[in-house]
C-alpha cells in the first residue's frame, strides 16, 4: 500500500490522455500503473519513483516489469527517466481507422 504522495506529480504530455491511473505494488516496489492514449497509440506504463530504484540498473528495472502478467510476452518495451520518475512503457496498440462498406 502506498503511504505517501510521491506519485502526485507525475508529468503528462499535454496531448496524452490518461485512461487509467492506479497506485499499486510491483513486487516490493511501489509504482503507478497507467493506461494511456497518444497520437493514435494506446499503451501502458509502469512508473517508478527514482529514489526507490536508485540501486537498480535499466536492465534490472525492465526485467522486473517483464515479470508482471499484464505485460504481453511479445510486447515492445520502452524506457525513459526524468528527474523524479522512471517510465517503462509496453503493450503498444496502434488504433487504425477501420471503415466498413
Amino acid at each position: 500500500m502506498i503511504t505517501n504522495n510521491k506519485f502526485k506529480n507525475i508529468p503528462t504530455e499535454n496531448d496524452t490522455t490518461i485512461l487509467l491511473s492506479s497506485e499499486m505494488n510491483l513486487g516490493k516496489y511501489e509504482i503507478t500503473y497507467q493506461k494511456w492514449f497518444w497520437d493514435g497509440v494506446q499503451a501502458e506504463s509502469i512508473i517508478f519513483y527514482n529514489e526507490d530504484i536508485k540501486h537498480l540498473s535499466k536492465e534490472e528495472i525492465v526485467k522486473e516489469v517483464k515479470k508482471s502478467p499484464i505485460v504481453k510476452s511479445n510486447s515492445k518495451i520502452t524506457y525513459s527517466k526524468d528527474d523524479a520518475y522512471t517510465f517503462v512503457n509496453f503493450n503498444f496498440n496502434t488504433q487504425e481507422n477501420k471503415t466498413t462498406n
